[in-house]
């Protein structure tokens, strides 16, 4: 990795992260002084592990839905495509500590789902691809590691 990518993630060591963390990614200055704060959540060790697609698209459904209900000014939460985490966008706000909250409230929102939020055909693009209990596993290891979030890097 001589030299830098314009892709922040192509730019990290993956080899030298120990998921499950939360870590700023980067803060993006918009011309009237907003700023957009991107979070790199990661469920589990790159190239070691990964999220069933399944259980993957319903967490992501449940987080997306959620999320909100905790936190003001979410952009956007959306998988990675080596299903190994997520990314947070939030607006105007850099407290880790009020992200790494409303995702540990929405986590346990997962584990008390009784539905996948808009799994049908009408509302998804792939709504036969969901696993409500897949989900939940997901959410419960995660929230099983909360205290190993803020430690993004082996040691």
């Amino acid at each position: 990795m001589a030299e830098k990518m314009n892709v922040e993630s192509f730019n990290l060591d993956h080899t030298k992260v120990a998921a499950p963390y939360v870590r700023l990614t980067g803060v993006t200055s918009g011309s009237n002084g907003d700023k957009v704060y991107k979070y790199d959540i990661r469920f589990k060790q790159p190239n070691k592990a990964h999220m069933d697609m399944p259980g993957l698209h319903s967490i992501e459904h449940l987080m997306a839905e959620n999320i909100r209900n905790h936190m003001e000014n979410v952009l956007d939460i959306g998988p990675m495509g080596c299903q190994t985490g997520f990314y947070l966008q939030i607006l105007n706000n850099d407290s880790y500590e009020d992200v790494t909250d409303a995702l540990e409230k929405t986590l346990k929102d997962v584990l008390n789902a009784d539905e996948v939020p808009a799994c049908n055909e009408v509302q998804c693009g792939w709504a036969a691809n969901h696993s409500l209990e897949g989900a939940k596993t997901i959410a419960e290891d995660m929230l099983a590691k909360k205290d190993e979030w803020d430690q993004v890097f082996a040691e």
